[in-house]
């Protein structure tokens, strides 16, 4: 059969044709990143790659350069479901099709989220999935993964594999599975991932409740679950409880050895195997731009972005809208742009902070920094200038900009050889290297990405030349290996990260901690640097990994002195900070919310010597802010993709009028979070104990004002299983600029006897865009069974209790914010299950 047809063969009938090792072979991955191809039959492979903020490709190693768009936080900051639809559509798909990839998975914890509010998650997470996938638009040939299925009880990294999230079954429906429903219902993604931690004693992608009895059977779902990498635990038990595909398909468990055995153990039945097999092959079937191509896998073997205007322009508006206002007392911003002297402060300022780390980072095609982005938006007649003020990274800056293939001169980054060893057991290389590289990286997180003929151990060797600078210095440097490494420079050995380890979290928790050492560098002078690594798969296996970082070492007082000199002398500060991908990042929980380092201290110092302080802050999650009432003004910018520092200066310029809200809460200290008490594992369980108490959240100011009039709220109806009440409202902006403003609708419940609910619940949100001064618009939201209902255990029913409904409306679900109410009647209770 020609592969071209397969789009339109009838599956039950490859089904039939399809041999016991050929069913199993279509429920494991090939590689990191395929599908299994079957020739004979025409069915190809389906490439997958991360996401959701942008697509990497099939590479860790050298991978191609990629857009890099927000974080999924950001994403929520917008609250503007048409915003993100857009994004998928115009961005994500023409990315993902210049990197031949089929499905891009939605991820799901902290910043990889798009907030902890359930409905405000699920819209959202709607139109971002309707966006790329060809259900929707049939010109692009990829879709969705839902990622982290549970997600909302799947929050921590510590233990990810092992750990028992303790919930309630009220808490699951009401909040955790709340955005996971909404998505199946409004975007229908063709593949759901399984989550890595238990949840109430069964590990996810090992239960056919979660799997079969609410996900398929309730909710309808007719795709395709998948696991997360390496997120498998046994061979017939994840197939069994509906997981259709293992990935990756390195160290897989369901190997044709491993399934058949089960099969004649009759744990397994060839029957079960091919109905996880036909779900593998429904998404192949879906992707027929790829079908058409299939024979070469990659398409033409090269993974690589575009550039346009266009795109770049797209990507600082939605970059620019998503930015919070948190505080702007005394009319700080925006700033006069006739300022004369600028003072740029903090350890985000110049860092390339585009994301969080672990499976999200990529290589950005191009990147803004703030201090840039800022420095061009004044232009050259004020002056600007700039401290770091105290340093903010956990692990030394990588030094691929500060590496040459040659003394002083060459490419950017340096020279690599791979040996193979005596042979696959030995620690030995050979003298001779099979494959000669060059990489523009420091941070190499190997993977699979080897030379073909390779030992199972191997050596790398790899050297480069560090810039000279124009003064002496003593300079740092650190290593993290997961495997082994070793560092010299001009031949002098300086950091052993070989003989004896330490371990660290990173490279996905199998790398070392980071071994340092300090050498000195002589005024123009360039050092010749050299790393031999080797994998040592006793180690660590398909992860295998170095990195090598470096900074100047100063003294952290003189380093806070000159930028609270800087400030003394500004008519501005701009203090740039945050966090980071050490601190963010897959594999690692944060072990506070505050900033890193002697962060918080250089805002109170610099905010002390000049009232005209403004914070901007880069996090993907929540931090505590204890200077808060010291600094007139504070901007949240979350990480921000490429055109990070251009949208920061157009938000703090006036340009842009901020528009992006909290989709998340920060609290003013880590005690004041409801979980706080419950958070860390206790002997391998998370406990929920907050339950529903999850905070609302919403806030964020404007250049402009809006006042709220006229809230009319219609009678309930129904319609075959469903109920309809209607709210209007009059919004206009009584300010002198141009502003957007996301308004919020919460609700509260009839009080319940059995049950307490949380006292306001979102239940509908609108984005209006672009309200001129003085000008006026009529809202409409609409609410139905979602926005009334909740989950009886007793009965595993979503109920409605028939009484008075208040409605609350206004800029964030603070109290002083929800300036509009109003009540309705529901005249008789009713229950519902599904969609």
């Amino acid at each position: 059969m020609p592969p071209s047809d397969f789009a339109k063969v009838d599956l039950s009938k490859v089904l039939e044709e399809l041999a016991t090792d050929e069913a199993i072979s279509l429920i494991a991955g090939v590689g990191f990143w395929h599908t299994c191809t079957i020739e004979k039959l025409g069915i190809p492979a389906v490439k997958v790659s991360d996401g959701p903020n942008g697509i990497r490709g099939g590479r860790f190693l050298m991978s191609a350069p990629a857009k890099v768009l927000l974080s999924s936080t950001v994403m929520g900051a917008t609250f503007d479901p048409e915003l993100l639809h857009t994004i998928g559509l115009k961005l994500l798909a023409p990315e993902a099709k210049l990197k031949a990839v089929s499905l891009n998975p939605l991820s799901g914890k902290s910043f990889e989220s798009f907030s902890e509010d359930p409905y405000l998650s699920g819209i959202l997470a709607s139109a971002y999935i309707r966006g790329p996938s060809r259900r929707w638009n049939r010109r692009h040939d990829q879709t969705l993964l839902v990622h982290h299925f549970f997600y909302g009880a799947n929050d921590k990294e510590d233990e990810r594999y092992s750990y028992d999230s303790i919930a309630s079954d009220h808490a699951l429906r009401e909040i955790y599975t709340m955005p996971f429903m909404l998505a199946q219902k409004y975007a229908q993604p063709w593949a759901i991932m399984t989550a890595y931690d238990r949840l109430n004693g069964t590990h996810v992608e090992e239960s056919p409740n979660l799997l079969q009895d609410v996900v398929r059977k309730e909710w309808g779902f007719d795709g395709m679950f998948v696991s997360d990498w390496d997120g498998t635990y046994s061979v017939d038990t994840g197939i069994n409880a509906g997981v259709d595909l293992e990935m990756p398909g390195v160290n897989k468990w369901r190997t044709l050895d491993f399934t058949k055995r089960c099969v004649n153990a009759r744990k397994l039945t060839v029957r079960t195997i091919k109905e996880r097999a036909l779900h593998v092959l429904k998404v192949v079937q879906n992707v027929p731009g790829r079908l058409r191509r299939w024979k070469v896998l990659d398409g033409d073997g090269e993974e690589r972005t575009h550039e346009s205007e266009e795109d770049t322009v797209l990507l600082r508006k939605v970059a620019a809208e998503s930015i919070v206002l948190l505080k702007n007392d005394n009319g700080v911003l925006p700033i006069d742009k006739t300022k004369v002297k600028v003072a740029i402060v903090g350890g985000n300022a110049k860092a390339p902070v585009l994301s969080g780390g672990g499976s999200v980072a990529l290589k950005p095609s191009y990147f803004v920094s703030p201090y840039d982005g800022i420095a061009s938006a004044f232009g050259k007649d004020v002056e600007v200038t700039y401290s770091e003020g105290a340093r903010a990274s956990l692990t030394l800056p990588t030094l691929e900009l500060d590496l040459t293939t040659e003394k002083g001169k060459g490419e950017r980054g340096w020279t690599v050889e791979w040996y193979s060893h005596e042979s696959n057991d030995s620690m030995k290389p050979l003298d001779t290297p099979i494959a000669t590289e060059f990489f523009d990286e420091t941070r190499l997180f190997i993977g699979t990405s080897y030379p073909k003929g390779i030992t199972r151990k191997w050596t790398m060797k790899l050297r480069g030349f560090l810039k000279p600078k124009p003064y002496d210095i003593d300079f740092e440097s650190g290593i993290i290996a997961a495997g082994r490494a070793k560092l010299w420079v001009d031949g002098n050995p300086v950091i052993d990260n070989w003989t004896r380890q330490s371990h660290g979290d990173y490279f996905s928790g199998f790398g070392s901690a980071e071994e340092r050492g300090v050498y000195h560098l002589q005024a123009n002078n360039s050092r010749g640097i050299y790393v031999e690594f080797c994998n040592d798969e006793m180690l660590v296996d398909r992860c295998a990994g170095v990195q090598l970082g470096g900074v100047e070492v100063c003294n952290s007082d003189d380093l806070m002195n000159q930028a609270v000199e800087l400030a003394r002398e500004a008519d501005v500060v701009i203090a740039v900070v945050g966090l980071n991908p050490d601190f963010e990042m897959e594999g690692y929980d944060r072990k506070t919310l505050a900033l890193p380092g002697r962060t918080d201290e250089l805002i109170q110092r610099v905010a002390e010597v000049n009232k005209h302080t403004v914070v901007v802050t880069q996090t993907g999650s929540a931090i505590t802010m204890p200077w808060v009432d010291a600094v007139p003004s504070i901007v949240h910018a979350w990480y921000l993709g490429n055109t990070t520092g251009d949208a920061i200066a157009q938000v703090l310029l006036g340009d842009v009028n901020p528009a992006g809200r909290l989709s998340l809460t920060f609290p003013k200290r880590l005690e004041d979070v409801p979980s706080y008490v419950s958070f860390s594992v206790e002997n391998g369980k998370v406990r929920y104990s907050e339950d529903l108490l999850v905070v609302s959240r919403g806030h964020g100011l404007s250049y402009t004002t809006f006042q709220y009039f006229d809230l009319k709220l219609s009678e309930a109806t129904y319609t075959a299983g469903d109920i309809h009440i209607t709210a209007t409202l009059t919004l206009t902006n009584t300010g002198s600029v141009t502003g957007s403003e996301a308004i919020q609708l919460y609700v509260t419940l009839p009080p319940a006897v059995e049950y307490a609910h949380p006292p306001l619940q979102l239940r509908a949100f609108k984005k209006v865009k672009d309200l001129g001064a003085g000008a006026s618009e009529e809202v409409i939201l609409r609410l139905d069974k979602y926005a009334v209902s909740y989950w009886d255990e007793r009965y595993s029913t979503w109920n409605v209790d028939k009484g008075v409904y208040t409605v609350r409306v206004g800029g964030s679900s603070a109290e002083d914010a929800l300036v509009l109410s109003g009540q309705f009647r529901v005249p008789r209770s009713f229950t519902w299950n599904g969609l």
